[in-house]
């Protein structure tokens, strides 16, 4: 299974979810009729894989479980106990709960912050 990362065509989706809620990222995958939706709030990370045609495969929720959390989850701010998936027929939400917040702006002004500033004079 191969996931490919379709945020760009779900442009709608993501500004409705970024503009409703209290996520900070979303992110849309694709891999055939199988779309996972992935979120990163201050207090979470959240998974949303759906697909319309057919009933979701525990193979596929356990590749797409792996995927994300080698390469977009934190597992250093997780709580791996308190992970929850729901199931539906068509629909899994997993969420993984952070241990602290911890905000994709800000991590980004304070790694800013620790390089050195320079100034210049004209």
């Amino acid at each position: 299974m191969k996931l490919i990362n379709t945020t760009n065509s779900h442009a709608a989706l993501v500004k409705s979810q970024l503009a409703s809620t209290d996520a900070l990222l979303v992110e849309v995958y694709s891999a055939g009729n199988t779309d996972v939706v992935f979120t990163q709030a201050p207090t979470h990370y959240e998974l949303l894989i759906s697909n319309k045609h057919r009933a979701i495969r525990e193979t596929e929720v356990e590749k797409i479980r792996e995927f994300f959390l080698k390469r977009k989850i934190d597992l250093q701010i997780i709580d791996q106990s308190a992970i929850k998936t729901l199931y539906s027929d068509k629909l899994i939400e997993i969420s993984f709960p952070s241990t602290k917040v911890r905000p994709i702006c800000l991590t980004f002004f304070i790694s800013l912050m620790d390089e050195p500033i320079h100034h210049s004079s004209y």
